[in-house]
């Protein structure tokens, strides 16, 4: 069995005012909504869990009616930090669950074929992540913003979600952390000693951090 983890408990600090960006209005839906409904459709997924803000589960189970969300195993709440809202996800993947998908709702230009694709690949290896090679100049600072050296970008990968994992491994990671902070599921599996292997995704796959991503966001899905 493969479940989807849904993470939309983020603190949105980049918003700004308190504003919960999952729940802000995208097109004609709220932004977790896309994610829901890409996992949803996708045939390589058997059940979701989302993750939400304590404050809003009420508000998510409201969504998930609306939207038909049939897959829906679980609404939990999340913590104060990513992996703590991973952690909450994981404790809920029903006991058949062998393998599983890591997805930030603030990424709602997600695909069926993205989920497709890391879905199959780990099946074969621990851990995968949507990922694109980088193409812009890198520079480094060591100090402010003065500039220290230009890295070289041919062996960089900017990484995105979803992300794949056989579950055993993930759980093995995370309960190796100990009080390490991590800043994507991966790194964990990586810090574990297991091989994560990437799936180039040339398709947008915008993360939503701002007011002007949202209006990207928004021109690319109408």
């Amino acid at each position: 069995m493969t479940t989807a983890i849904i993470l939309a408990a983020g603190k949105s600090e980049r918003m700004g005012g308190g504003v919960d960006k999952a729940f802000l209005s995208l097109v004609n839906k709220p932004v977790v909504a896309w994610s829901l409904l890409a996992f949803e459709r996708s045939q390589d997924v058997d059940k979701i869990v989302l993750v939400v803000r304590k404050e809003q589960l009420i508000a998510s189970k409201a969504v998930v009616k609306m939207f038909g969300i049939s897959k829906l195993h679980a609404i939990v709440p999340g913590g104060s930090k990513r992996q703590e809202s991973v952690a909450a996800g994981l404790a809920a993947c029903d006991v058949d669950t062998r393998h599983v998908l890591i997805h930030d709702s603030a990424r709602p230009l997600v695909t069926p074929e993205m989920i497709s694709e890391v879905a199959k690949a780990v099946r074969r290896t621990p851990a995968v992540a949507c990922a694109r090679p980088v193409t812009d100049t890198i520079k480094r600072c060591e100090k402010g913003c003065t500039v220290s050296a230009t890295v070289p970008r041919e062996k960089l990968w900017s990484v995105q979600t979803p992300q794949a994992f056989q579950i055993r491994e993930l759980r093995a990671a995370f309960a190796n952390l100990g009080k390490r902070v991590v800043t994507d599921d991966c790194e964990a599996v990586e810090l574990n000693g297991a091989q994560v292997k990437l799936v180039e995704n040339l398709r947008p796959n915008l993360k939503i951090t701002t007011v002007e991503d949202l209006q990207v966001a928004g021109a690319l899905l109408k």
